[in-house]
């Protein structure tokens, strides 16, 4: 059972999830570009990966950014689905906060049975890759075309789980958007900058972040 998300029709030229080509694509290209980083990554290799000519990929996607910015988009509805389907009926809201920021790393630890996504993968993609996909010139522009609805979606379910909490709270978009940039930087830090960050890469990398996270919420929160 592949999940399919409703992602905004100008990412692409013509959606990959619904043929067996764009499945491909997404599949190979998340693990061509884990495998050799965005800079190095072109359509002429990837072609070469799935047996398949590289005028075939542009009919999907006008260039390799919106391929990332397609990868990053998916992945960022795939951790919203998580938070939707697992707060449903919990009514403590600290509970609901807790159960977010938990899929929120733990995001690749759950398995929809999708064949061409590998969530691990992507989580590597969008952690040492995500944030070329908005850190660019033309980032006006592309927020203007709606580019970027799948991350500020995320952004504003979390926020008002925050806002559940304290009501009160003025920075609810600013604390949601922290975390998420929080959790990703921490890890990549851990990985790569292990002097910039307190949580150690390893098994109990995932399970320190998540307290530090929760940490720093109901500190904040509670003030």
């Amino acid at each position: 059972m592949d999940i399919k998300f409703d992602l905004k029709h100008n990412l692409f030229n013509r959606d990959p999830q619904e043929s067996g080509l764009g499945k491909r694509i997404l599949g190979h290209g998340i693990i061509l570009i884990n495998e050799i980083g965005f800079e190095a990554f072109t359509f002429k290799k990837l072609a070469l990966e799935i047996g398949s000519a590289e005028k075939s990929i542009y009919r999907y996607f006008e260039n390799k950014h919106f391929l990332l910015l397609f990868l990053t988009s998916w992945y960022w509805e795939w951790v919203h689905y998580l938070i939707t389907i697992n707060v449903k009926n919990i009514d403590d809201p600290h509970r609901k906060l807790k159960i977010a920021i938990d899929n929120l790393v733990m995001a690749t630890s759950e398995n929809p049975m999708n064949e061409y996504i590998n969530e691990n993968l992507l989580h590597r993609v969008v952690i040492n890759e995500g944030g070329k996909a908005y850190h660019i010139n033309a980032i006006d522009e592309e927020n203007k075309a709606g580019l970027f609805y799948s991350y500020k979606k995320l952004v504003k379910s979390v926020a008002d789980i925050i806002l559940e909490v304290n009501p009160k709270f003025n920075y609810s978009l600013s604390l949601s958007s922290n975390l998420f940039e929080m959790a990703n930087n921490q890890i990549y830090f851990a990985e790569h900058l292990p002097k910039l960050s307190s949580i150690k890469s390893g098994k109990k990398q995932n399970e320190d972040l998540i307290k530090m996270l929760m940490y720093f919420s109901e500190r904040i929160l509670a003030d």
